[in-house]
Parts: C-alpha cells; sequence; structure tokens
C-alpha cells in the first residue's frame, strides 16, 4: 500500500512539475511534495512503523523518489530563469550600431552665472576683472588692508591659517592690495572669488562661500559714485528697483565705512531664516578707501581717492533664486543644480 501511495505521490508530482507555468508555481510543488512538512516527509515518518525488510525497500524506492523529483525541480526552475534571461536581453536590448545620442548638456552652477553675469555689467563699465591665491600671506590679508596685528579687527574673521604662516583668505579685499601694485591709478577693478571663514554652518552661513570686491581709484571720488555703481548692480541683478538701506559700518579699510543692506527677498521683509527674522539681509559693505590702504598700495592718498565695496556673491545668489538655505548651493546635488 506504501508503494502504492508513493508510486502515485511521484508521478502526481512530475506531472504538477512539468505543468507550472510559473517559477512561484513550481516553488508551491517543491514545498508541498519535498518540503520539511511535505508528503514525502510524511511518508519517511511512518517508515518507522514497517518490518525491517519492508523499510529498507521503500526507504530506497522513497530515496529514489526524492531523487528523481529533486532533478525534475532543478532542471524546470532553470528553464524558467533562462527563460527569465532571455525577456530581460530582449527588453535590455541596446542596438550598439545606432548612433550615440551625444553627451547630455550640462549646466552652470548658479553662483557661476551670477559671477559671469556680474562681470559682463562690470566690464561694460570700464571696469577690469582681477583674481587672486585662495592662500595668501597675513600682509595681503591683513596688514596691508589697515589691520595690523594687534588690530581688534582680526578677532571679527574666524580665520584658518596653515602651518607655514599663510592663511587662506578670508575675503576677496586682499585683491585690492594686488591690484593697486600691479596697475597704479587710476583703478576700476573688480575681484570675485572663494573665501573661507571658520564659521558655525547654517541656512545663511557656510565655512566656504563666494564675494565679489569692487574698487574705483581716481581723482575725486566721492559717495555719490560708490552708490551709482551699487544701485546699477543691484538693478540689473534682480531686473527691478529693490528696498535697500545704508547704514554707518566699521571696516579698518574705508573711512567712511558702510552696509549696504537689502529688504529680504526670501520673506518680502517679513522675517525668516536667511535674514535672522529681521527683514534684512547685509549684502554690500562699502565706503570710501581708508588713506592709509592707498599708501600701502603705493599710492598717493593726497592726489587720488576712491571707494571699494565686498559683495557677499553667495547671499545675492540666494535672494535672486529665492533659495532659503546657503547649503544647498555647495550639496553637490544635482537636482537642485538643475533647476538653474
Amino acid at each position: 500500500m506504501v508503494e502504492s501511495q508513493l508510486e502515485s505521490l511521484a508521478q502526481s508530482a512530475r506531472e504538477r512539475i512539468g505543468a507550472a507555468a510559473t517559477a512561484e508555481e513550481l516553488e508551491a510543488v517543491r514545498v508541498e511534495v519535498l518540503g520539511r512538512k511535505g508528503a514525502l516527509a510524511e511518508i519517511s515518518k511512518g517508515l518507522g512503523r514497517l518490518s525491517p525488510e519492508d523499510r529498507a525497500r521503500i526507504g530506497k524506492l522513497l530515496n529514489l523518489a526524492k531523487n528523481e523529483l529533486e532533478a525534475l525541480l532543478e532542471r524546470r526552475k532553470q528553464e524558467f530563469e533562462e527563460a527569465a534571461l532571455r525577456a530581460k536581453l530582449e527588453a535590455e536590448w541596446v542596438d550598439l550600431t545606432l548612433p550615440a545620442p551625444g553627451p547630455r548638456p550640462g549646466v552652470l552652477h548658479p553662483l557661476t552665472q551670477i559671477q559671469e553675469e556680474l562681470e559682463d555689467l562690470f566690464t561694460s563699465m570700464g571696469v577690469v576683472v582681477l583674481d587672486g591665491p585662495e592662500v595668501e600671506t597675513e600682509y595681503n590679508n591683513f596688514d596691508a588692508l589697515n589691520i595690523p596685528p594687534d588690530h581688534p579687527a582680526r578677532d571679527m574673521q574666524d580665520t584658518f591659517w596653515l602651518t607655514d604662516g599663510n592663511c587662506l583668505r578670508t575675503h576677496t579685499s586682499c585683491v585690492q592690495v594686488r591690484g593697486m601694485a600691479k596697475l597704479g591709478p587710476p583703478l576700476r577693478m573688480i575681484a570675485p572669488g572663494r573665501v573661507f571663514r571658520n564659521e558655525e554652518v547654517d541656512p545663511s552661513h557656510e565655512h566656504t562661500f563666494y564675494q565679489l570686491e569692487g574698487m574705483m581709484v581716481d581723482r575725486n571720488v566721492s559717495i555719490a559714485h560708490m552708490l551709482y555703481f551699487m544701485k546699477t548692480l543691484l538693478r540689473h541683478i534682480f531686473g527691478r528697483e529693490v528696498t535697500v538701506r545704508l547704514r554707518p559700518g566699521y571696516f579698518p579699510f574705508v573711512e567712511p565705512g558702510f552696509e549696504l543692506d537689502v529688504q529680504c527677498l526670501i520673506c518680502d521683509g517679513q522675517g525668516c531664516p536667511v535674514c535672522k527674522h529681521s527683514g534684512w539681509v547685509e549684502l554690500l559693505p562699502c565706503g570710501l578707501v581708508h588713506p592709509n590702504v592707498l599708501r600701502m598700495g603705493g599710492i598717493d592718498p593726497e592726489e587720488w581717492s576712491g571707494f571699494a565695496f565686498g559683495l557677499g556673491l553667495t547671499r545675492l545668489v540666494m535672494m535672486r533664486y529665492g533659495i532659503d538655505d546657503i547649503r544647498y548651493l555647495q550639496s553637490g546635488d544635482l537636482r537642485f543644480l538643475r533647476q538653474f
């Protein structure tokens, strides 16, 4: 009776294996017949009730049936895997003889876009674009800008000092020094570039950011000339008049010094994390060039005067595009960059 039961079970399993239409159906047959609680396991449990002769005979038949069904299952499983692979290859097939679609166009970083836009604007006004090293001497970064070693203004900037005594430049103002020495008066220059300060990172502060330094040295330069440049710049960038305020500010390299703030364009002056809930964003520290700076640049302050400004290029980009977190700009996230 056990023999006929075993043969009937094996025959039914062969038919089901051959008829399985999917890998899932095949797995169901395996579990039902060969699983730990399957039909063959139940027959195996009953061998202990048989005589030694019958136990040996039935056990041999049981092993033969098990080996046969496992082989059939494995063969059928391979057929399903090969069919799945063929279907995948057919779906993902690529004709290598077709011409390539060409490179996907990239996009300039928003900082680069605004920097180039400003360079075009200022060069149209007769201004030269200068560049300088990001690793600067202490003299160019501080001393030549009227910030001697014991000057309290050094505490205003958290500087990254290098082991050789140089530093990562804390502002693009040091390019003024190089510009005056190289070109002499009269001078109209801008110097866009990356600067570094040991800042605590938050939505409006980064340890690495961008500025654009501007300077004009000529005879009888006044604050009126400076305001003209500032208003022209902001009108060009934002495409409209923006609300600004000019307030006194202290910077060692200008006298008098001013802070030119723009009403926050993220919150329309209502207050947000970018403007520290004040409604205003400091954008353009500026002023008339200090006589000491002119002297250290080899220019006679009795004959020449000038103005200088330091534009927060990163913050300008944030205002222009409504970016509410400065950390996005250096995140390297292509999803963010593709918006520009």
